[in-house]
């Protein structure tokens, strides 16, 4: 699966970007039609507390999952909307299979 990331207002590590595959490619075992994610990573106010946003949109077939979350970190920010994605996927594989 082709991940595509991109960063606002900051440049991504080579370490995030890894972490943000890693994490991404676990939904696969959930589905295996999911055709390619693109990832939004923004600075929303750099003083501010839980000031990360990441953004995650799955191309699916017949399809497409989104989430969005804020967090004091990229990597738990990236934790949340896989958990969040996790879950929709499961859940339109058991609409689908009538589960």
């Amino acid at each position: 699966m082709e991940l595509r990331i991109q960063s606002v207002n900051f440049d991504a590590s080579e370490q995030l970007k890894s972490f943000a595959q890693k994490k991404v490619n676990k939904l696969v075992k959930y589905t295996d039609e999911i055709i390619q994610s693109e990832m939004v990573m923004k600075v929303i106010k750099p003083d501010a507390p839980n000031n990360k946003e990441v953004s995650i949109k799955l191309n699916i077939k017949n399809g497409e999952s989104f989430a969005s979350k804020t967090a004091e970190s990229f990597e738990e920010a990236i934790d949340l909307c896989v958990e969040a994605l996790e879950k929709q996927v499961i859940r339109t594989k058991e609409k689908k299979t009538g589960k």
